[in-house]
C-alpha cells in the first residue's frame, strides 16, 4: 500500500466518549494515516475522550456534526463504552444507513458491530463480533450471520472481533477501501 493510493481517501473514525478500546482506535488510525488517508475522529462531543487503557484523544468533531458524504468510509472502534455511547446512538445509526445507501465502506470492531446490526445493515451478511451472550444475541436478532473469525469482510462491510485483531481489521478496511 502506497500513500498515493489513498491520498484522496477520508475515513470517519467513531469512538465512544469514554471507555473506547485504545488499540481499536489507535492501531487502525495509525495504519490509515501511514497509508495517506485523512482520518477524522468523532465522538459524542469534542471533549477529550478516554480509552479503557488510559489513552486519550481529542475528537475532531461531534458525531452529530458528521456528514457521511464527506467520507469514503466509516470505522467504529469498540470498547466497553460502545454499549453506553454508540449502540443506541440514533444519529450514528442514521449515518451508517446513509453510508450504506451511498455505497461507502462501513466497518466496526469488538462489540461495535452491534451498532451496524441495530442500523439494519448486517441482515443476511457474514460478520464477527467480540463474543458474549449479548453481542451474539444482538447479531442474531438483527439477521446477521455470525462467524467466529478475526476479521470478516462481507462486500463493503468489515467487522473485527477484538483488540488482538485491530491490525488485521485496519488492513482489511484499507483493502476494502481500495476496491470501493
Amino acid at each position: 500500500m502506497t500513500e498515493t493510493e489513498y491520498k484522496d481517501k477520508k475515513i470517519l473514525l467513531i469512538i465512544a466518549q469514554e471507555q473506547f478500546r485504545d488499540e481499536e482506535c489507535f492501531v487502525p488510525k495509525q495504519l490509515f494515516e501511514a497509508a495517506g488517508v485523512k482520518v477524522t475522529v468523532a465522538a459524542e462531543s469534542t471533549k477529550t475522550a478516554k480509552g479503557m487503557l488510559g489513552g486519550t484523544i481529542k475528537p475532531d468533531i461531534a458525531i452529530s456534526d458528521a456528514r457521511i458524504e464527506d467520507y469514503d468510509a466509516i470505522v467504529i472502534s469498540g470498547g466497553s463504552g460502545s454499549r453506553r455511547y454508540l449502540w443506541d446512538n440514533k444519529t450514528l445509526q442514521a449515518l451508517i444507513k446513509e453510508a450504506d445507501t451511498l455505497k461507502k465502506v462501513i466497518s466496526a470492531v469488538c462489540i461495535s458491530p452491534v451498532v451496524l446490526a441495530r442500523a439494519g445493515i448486517l441482515k443476511g451478511k457474514e460478520s464477527t463480533v467480540f463474543k458474549s451472550p449479548d453481542t451474539l444475541r444482538e447479531l442474531k436478532e438483527h439477521g446477521a450471520v455470525y462467524l467466529d473469525q478475526e476479521v470478516v469482510v462481507s462486500g463493503r462491510v468489515v467487522t473485527g472481533r477484538d483488540p488482538a485483531s485491530a491490525d488485521a481489521f485496519g488492513k482489511a478496511v484499507l483493502e476494502t477501501l481500495k476496491k470501493a
